[in-house]
């Protein structure tokens, strides 16, 4: 199986580094591992101007930046895990500028013919923060789920460490999170 982790963490030996790199320690012994370090890569937001609706069969953004490389490497998975710390709620900016993006991965949307590049595969959220789930992430979970309807992925879970305020503190905790998102996802 072919995995694609997207990193939207500004702080590349952060929480979320850890706890996604534990991941990838979990599944690579088995399967492809890609990390895509959005922090490496040139996102812009969309424009909005839905160009990219008129080429159905690949991601047709106007723009010249590094989404489409991205795409690509989406398209070509199996799964994908979205990474994030919790920033108010909601992803970061660097994830959210891609997030907004994946409308040039689908076509039809809201009519019968509604079909995406990256349907069907396999795809799970995972994210730090330092309060609890139950206080900080009914947006991003909202976020999430909208997010792989629209691109008819099948959500295997959304995996949180709360109480995370440095990665020193990730612990078991971390380590079992990670075993859980990463039997998630190849079964």
């Amino acid at each position: 199986m072919k995995i694609v982790t997207i990193i939207g963490s500004p702080r590349k030996k952060g929480n979320t580094a850890k706890v996604l790199s534990m991941f990838e320690d979990e599944v690579k012994e088995n399967h492809d591992v890609e990390r895509i370090d959005l922090t490496q890569y040139k996102v812009d937001g969309c424009i909005g101007c839905f160009k990219c609706a008129e080429k159905p069969d690949e991601p047709g953004c106007v723009q010249n930046d590094d989404a489409g490389i991205i795409f690509d490497k989406m398209i070509q998975a199996d799964a994908i895990v979205y990474a994030s710390p919790v920033y108010f709620c909601s992803f970061t900016a660097q994830m959210k500028a891609l997030i907004d993006r994946h409308v040039c991965l689908q076509t039809g949307y809201r009519t019968p013919d509604h079909s995406s590049l990256i349907s069907g595969k396999r795809t799970a959220l995972l994210g730090t923060l330092g309060g609890s789930v139950e206080e900080w992430c009914d947006p991003i979970q909202g976020i999430f789920k909208i997010l792989a309807e629209l691109g008819k992925l099948t959500i295997k879970g959304n995996f949180f460490l709360p109480f995370c305020d440095n990665p020193d503190a990730i612990g078991a905790n971390g380590a079992e999170l990670a075993g859980n998102l990463a039997k998630a996802i190849t079964e």
